[in-house]
């Protein structure tokens, strides 16, 4: 069998989604698990809910409505008939929205978090699933809670790999059917609680069945033709890089390139399963085979991440920073659950770089404090370079100040911000 990912810009709307029936035809005889992401920016907008929920009830009714408007005129036009159980479906899933909104919330912000913006993935799998039908392409939709088995980290779920592999061997049987259509991004815990596996969690969920179900290969479905040595957002001359090794590809998604999720890779390679990246719109086209046999990427490659904060931290009594202090900063980033994206000490300070979440650096920061001297640079950017060179250093850093620079051999990065 093999596993698809189609993430939420390639069921965005109603064509679109009829583009995804199209790509599956081009695998007839293929045993497919499918994974769907949200359509479109859904999960930004239930990420609004969420947060409407704890800080702004009275925009909650709006902003849902805002949601079944756009979801049902993609209904309306892959479905005519009213009558059509999808919409009792939706209808159903919609439900379940307004029960987790209705009440001042008893959960805490990341618990609330993955009951609301899970019902993304629940929607777009239910209308692809019930559109593939529709057409004649035989599927069952499969809730993947019933198989992506978490503890209770929300929004970071770490996966219980063996009851994972357990219930994916049954609940991932192929019957009459050639295709299982399944939600990324989310999981449950022992005590069906919805988690979900951290933002753009799909790619890993692919990787997940993968690697249970010892599948031939996965493909990420998407608006790019490959992997791309920059976000074309950036850059106008971007290269496609043909093959990667595991090793490039991780590092590359370590330092924060959005084409492939970071826990991705490592199921695969742990299995020698191939990664393949391949774009939606063009599906005969060959993209980006990740494996083992790829020799090493010479090609420099950017990656740039914007709204960072930068943090020092020093201690009070302008004493050294030391091994204590050192284990008892890093206890305190994880209790924070922070990501950190560059680190750098000296003498008397320890700098780190992160994303600017608000409520995880606020957190963060308070902590800090208790026993340290805390600064902060807001509205930065980090820019990695792996395979620099002057002349690329000099591109990037162009009409930019250098607050901080790490390099390594293979690898240079620059917090920056503007002149």
């Amino acid at each position: 069998m093999r596993v698809f990912k189609f993430g939420g810009a390639s069921v965005k709307d109603a064509a679109a989604v009829k583009n995804v029936a199209a790509i599956l035809r081009l695998f007839p005889n293929e045993k497919l698990v499918v994974v769907i992401s949200a359509m479109g920016k859904t999960t930004n907008a239930l990420e609004r809910i969420t947060e409407a929920t704890f800080t702004n009830r009275a925009a909650i009714e709006t902003l849902i409505a805002e949601i079944k408007k756009y979801h049902y005129s993609i209904l309306e036009e892959l479905f005519e008939d009213r009558s059509s159980q999808v919409y009792d479906e939706i209808a159903n899933a919609f439900v379940e929205l307004d029960w987790a909104t209705e009440d001042e919330p008893t959960m805490n912000y990341d618990q609330a978090y993955d009951q609301i913006v899970s019902v993304g993935e629940i929607i777009s799998t239910k209308i692809v699933s019930a559109y593939l039908t529709s057409v004649g392409i035989n599927n069952r939709w499969q809730d993947a809670r019933d198989f992506i088995c978490t503890d209770n980290t929300y929004r970071e779920g770490k996966v219980d790999w063996n009851a994972t592999e357990m219930k994916a061997k049954e609940k991932l049987q192929f019957t009459t059917e050639n295709i299982v259509v399944t939600q990324g991004f989310i999981g449950s815990t022992s005590e069906n609680f919805t988690t979900t596996l951290g933002r753009e969690g799909s790619d890993y969920t692919a990787s997940i069945i993968a690697y249970t179900m010892n599948a031939e290969d996965v493909t990420i479905w998407k608006d790019v033709p490959g992997v791309l040595n920059a976000d074309p957002k950036y850059f106008e001359d971007t290269v496609m890089l043909s093959q990667l090794s595991y090793q490039d590809a991780i590092e590359l998604t370590y330092y924060g390139a959005t084409v492939i999720h970071p826990k991705t890779i490592k199921p695969l390679q742990n299995k020698s399963i191939p990664l393949r990246v391949k774009s939606f719109l063009a599906p005969n086209n060959q993209g980006t085979v990740i494996d083992s046999n790829a020799t090493h990427n010479a090609v420099p490659c950017f990656i740039f991440k914007t709204e960072q904060m930068l943090i020092s931290i020093s201690p009070k009594d302008f004493s050294f920073i030391v091994e204590e202090n050192l284990s008892q900063l890093f206890s305190v980033f994880a209790s924070c659950n922070l990501k950190i994206n560059l680190m750098q000490n000296s003498a008397i300070s320890f700098s780190i770089c992160v994303d600017n979440n608000e409520h995880k650096a606020e957190q963060l920061i308070e902590k800090l404090k208790q026993e340290y001297r805390v600064l902060f640079n807001e509205k930065l950017e980090l820019i990695t370079i792996r395979n620099y060179d002057q002349a690329t250093i000099d591109r990037v850093s162009k009409g930019k100040i250098v607050i901080l620079e790490q390099k390594s051999r293979t690898t240079i990065q620059l917090v920056v911000k503007s002149k």
